[in-house]
């Protein structure tokens, strides 16, 4: 497993984006995406040699994340990315992790399976099996 991006919740993507710009250089990679299941709005952001950052947005019906961001948001989880959800998942339960979403299909991912999971600590963990994200959008800002 490799961390993919780190995630953070926001009220309002076009601020978020606009933060992340003007306070740390990130440029927009995708444009925005609706995860109709996970109910959540999502937009990647990178630099040059850094991680990838994913912004979150709750759309109408994600109220457990709305509540979030009306306390300020925040970091919300960590993203790994495996050669394969299931067995990564099976080795993570072993260790005490606990299943939150099972893999379903993630629009932000071109349609990958995606998973989420709680570890130790509050953490939240995200899982996928790709490097392709949605909507990339015709850049030179680079990551990595």
């Amino acid at each position: 497993m490799v961390i993919d991006h780190i995630s953070f919740a926001v009220k309002n993507l076009e601020e978020g984006i606009s933060y992340w710009n003007n306070v740390f250089g990130y440029r927009q990679l995708t444009g925005i995406v609706v995860n109709t299941l996970q109910k959540v709005k999502v937009v990647f952001l990178g630099k040059e040699s850094s991680i990838i950052v994913k912004l979150i947005e709750p759309v109408e019906g994600n109220q457990s994340l709305q509540n979030f961001v009306n306390r300020g948001g925040g970091f919300h989880h960590i993203c790994f990315r495996c050669g394969d959800i299931t067995s990564t998942m099976e080795d993570l339960k072993t260790k005490g992790l606990l299943t939150l979403v099972a893999p379903q299909p993630g629009e932000a991912f071109n349609n990958h399976d995606i998973a989420f999971l709680l570890g130790k600590y509050g953490m939240n963990i995200e899982l996928i099996d790709t490097e392709q994200k949605a909507a990339l959008l015709d850049t030179d800002s680079g990551h990595r």
